[in-house]
């Protein structure tokens, strides 16, 4: 009964298991997620985001353990949970636009996994299944932070 909840979660319920880009897929749910997140203050959202990625350590750790082991392609929890860092804090994400280019560099580096990503990725576990989604949103914040910056620099002269 736990085994298939948490898998039901891990596996974005069932989109994990599509043959094809199963962790861009799954990764689709993070968007009312993140858009849902941007209506709070920030303070709330960094609130949130902790408890979403203290949910979705052990919660990858068990369903890795249950799929045999590894960042099985199946558990696109890390993707959807992870998502939502890449927009915190952006005012500008509320444009359908900018929140559409915020999954497309989130998959990028999550797919591409620049260093340290898939250095981070080896660490193993639900940590390391997590963490390295953790980066790759990062990534694609600094991105999105540099550009709105100055897409609002070059607007405002």
């Amino acid at each position: 009964m736990i085994e298939s909840a948490v898998l039901l979660v891990a596996t974005g319920f069932g989109l994990g298991w599509l043959p094809w880009a199963p962790g861009t897929f799954g990764s689709l749910i993070c968007l009312p997620l993140a858009w849902w997140l941007l209506g709070y203050p920030l303070w709330r959202q960094v609130l949130i985001m902790a408890v979403l990625l203290a949910v979705a350590v052990p919660l990858c750790h068990w369903a890795s353990l249950w799929l045999g082991g590894g960042d099985a392609p199946q558990i696109v929890a890390d993707e959807y949970l992870a998502f939502p860092i890449a927009v915190i804090g952006l005012v500008a994400a509320r444009r359908p636009w900018v929140m559409g280019m915020a999954f497309v560099l989130f998959r990028l580096f999550d797919i591409i996994k620049p260093p340290p990503i898939s250095q981070i990725e080896a660490l193993g576990g639900g940590l390391g299944i997590v963490l390295d989604d953790v980066m790759a949103a990062l990534y694609a914040w600094m991105v999105l932070a540099i550009g709105t910056a100055l897409w609002r620099r070059c607007h405002l002269r």
